[in-house]
């Protein structure tokens, strides 16, 4: 039996005896949970955020320009198959143990989704519509702004939810470099064979994806009352 196998058998027969919470240990470490919420929204916002003010302009230059739909499809279907831990390994020699080491590939792989969901928004948008909008005088700035992006946004939305829930899992990797989120605490739990942090990590974790859910989807309903009577197909990547 090898030092890992000694260990893992050690710790479950350990939890024989132990109850699978150690709630005292959760209302010791309340600032810490804290401060590593905070930061693991803070790299949603960032690595969401920065991933659509890419891939909108892609968007709706590729929704204008349909020779470039394959190539901007093709770049980003590739950097999302890239594994998460190749991703990070291939750019610590240039950014190092720093937040962008860990953001760069989480960008990555929300462009493939919010690219797809956006383009799909701006093509459902009927051509009787865009050509009604131009004959009323608009410009193109116009019939984006006032015209499409509002057609678009049930669409544009579950793109939103889609990757903001994907980066919220995918932030948990950010404890490999010692970059904080909720994925410390997995890390640390796998590290001691300790359940209770291992567990809170999961829990929140999965509780936050679900409070962004709900609060994209919230948002979307607010900003788009016409689509719930309708229903709106939104596009899985």
């Amino acid at each position: 039996m090898n030092d890992f196998a000694a260990a893992m058998w050690g710790s479950l027969a350990q939890q024989d005896t132990e109850p699978l919470i150690r709630w005292i240990w959760i209302s010791d470490h309340v600032d810490e949970i804290v401060s590593r919420g905070l930061q693991h929204v803070y790299l949603t916002v960032v690595t969401v955020v920065i991933g659509f003010l890419i891939a909108f302009p892609a968007a709706v230059y590729a929704s204008r320009h349909r020779w470039a739909v394959s190539p901007i499809t093709s770049i980003s279907g590739v950097l999302y198959t890239i594994p998460a831990f190749a991703f990070i390994f291939l750019l610590l020699p240039i950014t190092g143990l720093s937040l962008t080491t860990v953001v760069i590939p989480l960008i990555a792989y929300s462009l493939l989704i919010l690219f797809r969901n956006t383009l799909a928004g701006l093509d459902s948008v009927e051509a009787e519509v865009k050509e009604a909008a131009v004959g009323m005088g608009l410009s193109k700035r116009q019939l984006l702004w006032r015209v499409e992006v509002p057609l678009a946004m049930p669409v544009i939305i579950a793109g939103l939810r889609i990757a903001t829930v994907s980066s919220i899992a995918l932030i948990t990797i950010a404890a490999l470099i010692g970059r904080g989120g909720f994925g410390q605490f997995i890390l640390d739990g796998l590290n001691t064979f300790f359940w209770t942090p291992l567990i809170v990590g999961v829990v929140l974790s999965v509780a936050l994806a679900f409070a962004a859910d709900l609060l994209l989807l919230g948002l979307q309903r607010l900003a788009t009352p016409w689509a719930q009577a309708s229903g709106v197909r939104a596009v899985a990547t």
